[in-house]
């Protein structure tokens, strides 16, 4: 299912693989029941590898980490999160397309077109 270079985020190691991380970090809340998450997937495990070495890429199940979720606030997913240094760079909820997640990504990294 998942590409071997997604990350799973829990409750557990949400601190040292997100919030510490050298490098940006792309955060899928997800949940198994969720059929606009399932459609999700396949764009994140893309950007997983077109962006291997440079940004973390990774999901949190929503279910499963609940403690993480909330402290997100998040009320309705999917929802995305670009983390940088720690911090929140953006917040996309809903299903979007590849281009808008790469056009963020990209900015983080200073990459211009």
């Amino acid at each position: 299912m998942a590409s071997a270079s997604i990350v799973q985020f829990t409750d557990d190691n949400f601190e040292t693989e997100v919030l510490a991380s050298q490098t940006p970090v792309l955060v899928d809340f997800w949940a198994e029941w969720c059929g606009p998450c399932r459609m999700l997937a396949p764009t994140i495990d893309e950007l997983a590898e077109e962006y291997k070495g440079r940004v973390k890429v990774g999901k949190v199940d929503t279910d499963a980490s609940r403690n993480t979720a909330m402290k997100f606030s998040i009320s309705a997913i999917p929802t995305v999160i670009l983390f940088k240094n720690g911090q929140i760079v953006q917040k996309l909820s809903g299903l979007r397309g590849k281009k808008e997640f790469k056009a963020i990504l990209d900015t983080a990294l200073g990459v211009t077109a």
